[in-house]
């Protein structure tokens, strides 16, 4: 079993990316900081390693891809409350990020989603410790199956 997460993102502007990921209330280890790259702390088991495109080039084959023409991942975290979700959203987009979808409510869950200053997708959400109710994804309460028959 796997001890701790890195996920590693290329950016193009490392200060502006620490800037933006600081706005939104992560911290970074400075053991693991340089001009090329920073390791941004998440928890305590998981950190996400920003690197320098031209660094980050250098641990792969394959080219790095395009976050303007495809997607290559959902980078997603848990908050407390409904309302750290909207207030993390709300600081990504005045901190320099961009709209990514709209936000999704499906009562036991809520998310927004923002893409970061180099692309990158990003979604932010709280889900209810009891977990989901009998009802389908996507319905609203007193909308699920059930309810439909009865109609």
């Amino acid at each position: 079993m796997a001890k701790q997460l890195f996920v590693n993102l290329p950016v193009k502007d490392l200060p502006r990316s620490v800037a933006f990921f600081s706005d939104l209330g992560f911290t970074f280890n400075p053991s693991f900081t340089d001009e090329n790259a920073t390791c941004m702390i998440v928890n305590d088991h998981a950190c996400v390693m920003l690197l320098v495109e031209n660094y980050f080039r250098s641990f792969i084959t394959k080219d790095v891809a395009s976050t303007v023409t495809g997607a290559e991942t959902i980078v997603s975290y848990s908050v407390d409350s409904r309302e750290e979700v909207d207030r993390a959203a709300s600081t990504a987009l005045t901190s320099g990020g961009a709209p990514s979808g709209e936000a999704l409510d499906h009562g036991f869950m809520y998310t927004r989603s923002f893409q970061d200053p180099d692309g990158h997708l990003w979604e932010v959400f709280w889900m209810d410790p009891a977990g989901p109710s009998a009802e389908p994804l996507g319905e609203a309460p007193g909308q699920g199956s059930a309810e439909r028959a009865e109609a």
